[in-house]
C-alpha cells in the first residue's frame, strides 16, 4: 500500500511585534514561494504581533515597498495574538526574534510548536540562538527592510523544503 499524499492544510503563524514589518513579510514571501512551488493549497498561514499598537493597520510602507520591488504581494491587516484562538488553531508558530518567542511562551504558546523563523535558513546550521534573531527593521531605512527580505527569503525557502522532506 503507497502512502496518500497529506490533504489537512499545514497551519503556520510568523509572528514579530507589531505586525506591520517582519511578520507580514515572511507571511507574504512564504505564501509567494509555495504559490511559485504549486503547493499554496498546503498551507494556511497568517501573521500577528505580540503588542497591539498597528492593529488594523496595513504592512509598513518600506515592508510593502521592498516585497513590492520584489515581486512579494503583502495581503496583511495587523492584528494582535489571540492565545487561545492562535494556539488551538496554529500547528507551527514562527517568531521573529528570541523576545517575541518569550512572549509567546508566557502567553502559553505550546513550547514544542514554537520555532525560531531563521532556524530555517540553511546558511545558519549551528549558528547561535542570538544569530537566528530576524532585526526590527522599523527604526532604519529602506536597506534593513531588503536585508530582512533576504533573511526571510532564505528562511522561508529553508521552512518550504524541510516541510516537503516531512511529507515526503
Amino acid at each position: 500500500m503507497t502512502a496518500q499524499p497529506e490533504t489537512t492544510p499545514r497551519s503556520l503563524l510568523f509572528v514579530c511585534l507589531g505586525n506591520i514589518c517582519r511578520s507580514p513579510l515572511a507571511e507574504g514571501i512564504f505564501l509567494h514561494l509555495a504559490d511559485a512551488r504549486g503547493v499554496r493549497d498546503a498551507f494556511e498561514a497568517d501573521s500577528c504581533g505580540t503588542g497591539a499598537w498597528h492593529v488594523g493597520e496595513r504592512p509598513d510602507a518600506r515592508a510593502a515597498a521592498v516585497a513590492r520591488q520584489n515581486g512579494v504581494k503583502l495581503v496583511s491587516i495587523a492584528r494582535q495574538l489571540d492565545p487561545r484562538r492562535d494556539f488551538e488553531r496554529f500547528e507551527l508558530i514562527l517568531p521573529m526574534d528570541r523576545s517575541n518567542r518569550d512572549d509567546l511562551l508566557d502567553a502559553g504558546a505550546p513550547e514544542g510548536r514554537v520555532r525560531l523563523m531563521r532556524s530555517y535558513d540553511p546558511t545558519l546550521a549551528g549558528a547561535t540562538e542570538r544569530e537566528l534573531d530576524v532585526p526590527d527593521p522599523y527604526y532604519g531605512g529602506p536597506d534593513g527592510f531588503q536585508h530582512v527580505f533576504d533573511m526571510l527569503v532564505r528562511s522561508c525557502t529553508g521552512l518550504l523544503d524541510r516541510i516537503a522532506r516531512e511529507r515526503a
